[in-house]
């Protein structure tokens, strides 16, 4: 039985204009990432790595090919679509953590469950399993601001797969982080995909997220490469 696939590229060009210069970030480019692994984006600043998350998750739209997340193809859905394809089958953590700061930490955890209309005794049944798991059940009701960065991290984490996507897009997550910190969100990042059945790319410079990977990819010049 072949391996499923949870995104897919086919035939994809992107390009756009930056400070008067034409920039081609994807240029026919073809790739298969498959279901519950850790996947890998790198390359050098500029090259496109946060554009190509942003295909991904449905944020902006390629100028010709086919793009496709967990079956759907991306770029054939109106903005409408892809608004609840994003919020029912991917998840976004971001390097800047982006956690509501007059939220509580359950509170911010609880967003994407009420987006997607689970009923509130799931909600918090579920809130406090990821909390558990996370080892963060005793900030439950903590605000962001009360919160280390790594413990901030992980519970953008814990939002960001709290609602059961199948994609997790991941933008230099450990890039704020020093490095005893890293290794702490790392642990967590590593376990993602067998833990919670969902695909993790993750835009990186660093060496360390790299080395956990199940695969990793170079993005150049329009060229998107397994290393």
């Amino acid at each position: 039985m072949s391996q499923d696939i949870t995104v897919k590229l086919t035939g994809v060009d992107k390009s756009y204009a930056e400070g008067g210069r034409h920039r081609t970030v994807l240029k026919n480019t073809n790739a298969e990432f498959p279901a519950r692994q850790f996947i890998v984006v790198q390359g050098r600043s500029g090259s496109g790595k946060s554009t190509l998350l942003n295909l991904l998750g449905g944020l902006d739209l390629p100028d010709r090919g086919e793009i496709s997340c967990n079956g759907q193809i991306i770029n054939r859905l109106d903005e409408e679509q892809r608004t609840l394809l994003r919020r029912r089958q991917i998840g976004f953590v971001f390097q800047f953590i982006h956690l509501l700061p007059t939220l509580t930490v359950a509170e911010n955890l609880g967003l994407p469950l009420e987006l997607n209309q689970v009923e509130a005794g799931e909600a918090r049944a579920r809130i406090e399993q990821f909390l558990t798991e996370f080892s963060m059940l005793d900030r439950m009701h903590d605000f962001p601001d009360q919160l280390s960065g790594g413990e901030q991290q992980r519970i953008a984490i814990a939002r960001a797969v709290i609602h059961r996507p199948a994609l997790v897009l991941a933008d230099e997550p450990t890039g704020n982080l020093d490095r005893a910190t890293e290794r702490q969100v790392l642990a967590v990042l590593e376990q993602l995909p067998e833990a919670h059945n969902v695909t993790v790319i993750c835009a990186t410079h660093s060496p360390e997220v790299a080395a956990i990977a199940d695969a990793v990819y170079q993005l150049d010049g329009g060229g998107l490469q397994r290393v």
